[in-house]
């Protein structure tokens, strides 16, 4: 058989289909986050703090010691920045650590951390230098590991897991230079011939795929006789004929990721290498990173952490009109506003983390809401430390040090984290993506209602299932804990943070209410309504944030653990976030959305071009999306395996 050389055609209603059936249909175990967009706060989910078990404990500690004592010695994060590479020395060092091996199982030579002690070794090792924890969180976290633990065969875990636990770097391949967050357009085949199947196509932003010895492969499988056919997830030796690695893309930021464009012609991979059914792909794809997507933040973590103490030890050495610049109100702000948000992206991360490992809770909302709130404030605290820097957080490290001064690579980690606002979804993606498993207790009753293919009977049927439904539903909204003045009376120690929990209660049903406002609003029109689902997203991950600060800080406190510092920094976040909380509710129904959509179509349209005239544009020449017709390379195959 033959692959087509074409790319499918997909209407807008195609696309939804193919990523609806990707979603996992069912809640099968509790979700505090889903119950917090229905209203509910069930502290009950995550209160008191869920704890790690002593021996995981030991093997993590035991694991970050060894790994603090490589970073501090081995790496040296101002030759990757200028050399733009990883030195293979370095690679080769985290090998010998076992630090590929981080989630893979002891039985397979992996170490077989928790997800907990994962994300906390990422945070670590990202704060020596950020390409070194992307090039371990993506062979680990979404790369072969990952899939093969949760889909794939006892023979493939046995043939692979070993390999990716020591020796074998891998990546995971999706992208294509037209298709993103849309892979219903997916053009890269997989043609079943005989026990192989033959891929054609082209991948970009392949992170890792340039040094990579495994690959996880997105295709689509012909619907043929015999094969169900879709996009499937495949195993492939990356070494094999017809992988040609086209180009080492480089960026403004992650200077030493090793990521690039692949391109497959007539690959043979064996059947024995698809993981899963066909047409299981982006099933799989999504089911991994629910909880792949928490690595992303631990990263955010570390250089939250990395900001504040830049900015404390900087702030008190650095004097103006006579005392230290911390002391200034204006700077004094942003410090606590970095220290509060560290504390509460800690809080969050570690609490997803912990309900990740005990596996009681579904977490797929509080993965995407920890990867979504914790690139984004993670980019504003590196802004702020640049500001609080002054023209030295402009000044690149290597500028600073050979003029006298301490390197301090500030410009550099706001260019580093750019990147986590896009990786792996991004904030306009994760909205939709939290907006759709949010409504999701709605779809299911009302769905039918405002589907216009949906005949008489089936909308009778629904609206009967909703009647019953918002008949039980909609009078919890009207009260709650929240307005009872005694609730959550036991975050009370010197600091109260019962108000805090009263206020995420009262607006978590306020927030549930609004919801249910716009869907009765605008029924079927409120997937195109992106402005305000983006806001109901964001007020949820600030709602989510605030309790687990709280949380968190009982947790420390009843530890003995800096406890009275921890409610003093949650009381502050707290009382940062209802601020935003209340400026996102306003704007939900006072906004410039509709004058945005027409200003838009005036841009598109060529009504504004006079607007542009004045300037000169210095992009170069070429087409705004690469060609990817199949066919074999033409270009040098810059794939180089670390060995």
């Amino acid at each position: 058989m033959s692959a087509p050389t074409t790319k499918p055609t997909v209407t807008e209603r195609e696309a939804r289909q193919v990523a609806e059936a990707a979603r996992e249909q069912d809640w099968r175990k509790p979700s505090f986050a889903k119950e917090l967009f229905l209203g509910r706060l069930r502290l009950d989910l995550i209160h008191p703090h869920p704890l790690p078990a002593d021996e995981d404990v030991q093997r993590g500690e035991e694991f970050l010691a060894k790994l603090r004592d490589f970073c501090e010695t081995q790496i040296d994060s101002a030759r990757i920045e200028r050399e733009a590479r990883i030195p293979d020395e370095v690679i080769d060092g985290l090998k010998e650590l076992g630090a590929l091996g981080m989630k893979i199982d002891t039985k397979y030579g992996g170490l077989g951390l928790t997800q907990v002690y994962y994300n906390k070794a990422l945070a670590l090792v990202g704060s020596a230098n950020p390409a070194i924890g992307a090039l371990l969180s993506a062979h680990q976290s979404i790369g072969v590991p990952q899939p093969l633990k949760l889909f794939g065969t006892q023979e493939q875990k046995d043939t692979f897991l070993p390999r990716c636990a020591r020796t074998d770097i891998s990546a995971f391949l999706l992208t294509e230079p037209d298709v993103g967050s849309d892979p219903a357009r997916l053009a890269t085949t997989a043609v079943p011939d005989g026990a192989d199947y033959v891929l054609d196509g082209v991948k970009l932003w392949t992170t890792n795929g340039v040094v990579a010895d495994l690959l996880v492969v997105m295709a689509r499988v012909p619907k043929s006789e015999g094969h169900k056919g879709g996009i499937t997830a495949f195993v492939v030796e990356a070494g094999s004929e017809g992988i040609t690695v086209e180009n080492r893309n480089a960026f403004m930021g992650l200077r030493g990721i090793e990521n690039g464009v692949t391109r497959f012609h007539q690959v043979r991979v064996p059947a024995a290498n698809r993981i899963g059914a066909e047409g299981a792909g982006l099933k799989i794809a999504l089911t991994t990173l629910n909880t792949g997507r928490l690595s992303l933040p631990a990263m955010c973590v570390g250089a939250g952490k990395w900001c504040l103490k830049i900015a404390r030890e900087w702030s008190a050495a650095r004097e103006q009109w006579g005392k230290p610049v911390a002391l200034h109100e204006a700077v004094g702000s942003k410090i606590s506003f970095i220290a509060a948000t560290t504390f509460a992206l800690e809080a969050v991360l570690d609490l997803s983390s912990q309900m990740a490992d005990e596996d009681r809770n579904d977490i797929r909302i509080e993965a995407a809401l920890a990867k979504l709130y914790g690139s984004e404030m993670a980019w504003l605290m590196a802004d702020e430390l640049v500001q609080i820097r002054g023209g030295r957080g402009f000044e690149t490290a290597e500028s600073l040090k050979a003029r006298g001064e301490r390197a301090v690579p500030a410009e550099q980690i706001l260019r580093d984290l750019r990147i986590n606002r896009i990786f792996e979804g991004s904030t306009e993606i994760m909205h939709l993506l939290i907006a759709r498993e949010a409504v999701d207790a709605h779809l299911s009753v009302a769905g039918d209602l405002i589907d216009p293919e949906k005949s008489l009977s089936d909308k009778a049927k629904a609206g009967a299932n909703a009647g019953v439904f918002y008949a039980k539903w909609l009078p919890k909204l009207v009260t709650g804990p929240g307005q009872l003045p005694a609730s959550y009376g036991e975050f009370k120690h010197g600091v109260d943070l019962s108000p805090h929990l009263r206020y995420a209660e009262r607006h978590a049903r306020k927030l549930a209410r609004s919801t249910f406002y716009a869907m009765s609003r605008w029924q079927g029109r409120m997937e195109t309504k992106q402005g305000f689902l983006g806001r109901i997203v964001d007020i949820g991950a600030e709602l989510f944030a605030m309790s687990a600060a709280c949380v968190r800080a009982e947790h420390l406190r009843s530890r003995g653990d800096h406890g009275r510092e921890a409610y003093q920094l949650a009381d502050a976040f707290c009382r940062q976030a209802r601020i935003r909380v209340d400026e996102l509710f306003q704007r939900l129904w006072s906004n410039t959305d509709d004058l945005d959509r027409k200003v838009v179509k005036g841009v598109l349209g060529g009504a504004y071009e006079w607007l542009e005239q004045g300037i000169v544009d210095p992009s170069g020449d070429g087409p705004w999306i690469a060609d990817a017709t199949f066919g074999p390379s033409r270009r040098e195959n810059v794939h180089r395996p670390i060995r």
